[in-house]
């Protein structure tokens, strides 16, 4: 392959897409569109989605450092884990050989991964609604001084060596189970704070994969080099418009994706795994619907601000347009 291909720059554009609208990593979309529209092996589709990514995790851990929302000394801890355990999956890959045997372990550790990661995403969505929740009807309360926070060190450094694991074997960013655990671990921290922490601490994460696969993988330059001719550009467009997008609607049509794809992995038939999407999709709109009417919310209703009624003029305030002045 050379340095140039067209088909994996457009690819790349897209998946830079989503990647700078929700915040997401793209190897969930990036690893399966290789395996299934390009005929990439497993291995060399991880390897260069791993390297690709690489250039696109800086981007929204760099906002989020401008915003204040990362935790620094959480940062660190995480990466006490991940850099080493990322590294480390590359490295038990390798122990699996080069021919069919590890191609046909990563088709199923993908599919695996990428439908825990689905259901990892409705867990951070029902988790935020909770968060949410609880806050309604209290006034505004400005958001807790990060660095007062204590780690919960042990705890975390498991977080992310596991989240490490998963990525320097599948690519799959486990940003979805990492920020669910995240959650769990400290629940008095904004979602939106553990998501610029741990964008942060997958730069260095990325990079520690990225050497391992590059030393040990199925790297190529060219196919790296299509990808990020693409993705460079689409990640910044995404980051642009993300403010005036529906982001929350492309994280569950990501999640669906996410679901089939990881079914199909699996070696489910055509047929199963449109019936898993289709149930998945009925499933979780009924229950989307259910907790919005719960909370007092109008599922299928634009909210829209509320706007003191009209009071009809009367007596002189009727007649004040045609008064001259």
């Amino acid at each position: 392959m050379g340095w140039w291909d067209p088909n994996l720059a457009v690819a790349g554009l897209l998946v830079g897409l989503v990647v700078g609208l929700t915040g997401m990593g793209g190897g969930a979309l990036m690893t399966p569109i290789l395996v299934f529209f390009f005929g990439v092996s497993p291995l060399a589709a991880v390897s260069s989605d791993v390297v690709a990514s690489f250039f696109m995790k800086p981007i929204g851990g760099i906002v989020h450092l401008r915003r204040g929302t990362v935790h620094l000394a959480m940062v660190t801890w995480l990466c006490l884990g991940s850099v080493p355990g990322a590294f480390t999956g590359v490295l038990l890959l390798r122990l699996f050989g080069d021919g069919a045997g590890v191609q046909d372990f990563l088709l199923v550790a993908l599919g695996a991964i990428l439908v825990v990661a689905s259901g990892a995403m409705a867990a951070k969505s029902y988790l935020k609604l909770r968060e949410r929740e609880r806050r309604r009807g209290r006034p505004e309360a400005p958001e807790p001084d990060l660095s007062s926070v204590p780690v919960r060190r042990l705890a975390t450094v498991l977080v992310g060596a596991a989240g490490g694991l998963i990525v320097g074997m599948t690519s799959v960013g486990a940003g979805s189970i990492m920020i669910v655990c995240l959650l769990l671990l400290y629940p008095t921290i904004k979602v939106g704070q553990l998501v610029g922490t741990d964008l942060v601490q997958a730069v260095p994460l990325v990079a520690s994969a990225s050497l391992g696969h590059i030393l040990f993988g199925d790297f190529t330059l060219g196919l790296t080099g299509s990808i990020v001719v693409g993705a460079i550009p689409g990640v910044w467009i995404g980051a642009r418009v993300s403010s005036r997008s529906p982001g929350s609607l492309v994280r569950r049509a990501l999640a669906v994706i996410m679901l089939a794809s990881g079914t199909k992995l699996l070696g489910a038939s055509t047929g199963m795994v449109l019936i898993v999407t289709g149930t998945a999709i009925t499933v979780g709109a009924a229950a989307w619907a259910w907790m919005r009417v719960r909370h007092g919310e109008a599922p299928f209703v634009w909210q829209q601000r509320r706007r003191p009624p009209r009071r009809r003029p009367s007596g002189a305030d009727a007649l004040s347009p045609f008064i001259p002045h």
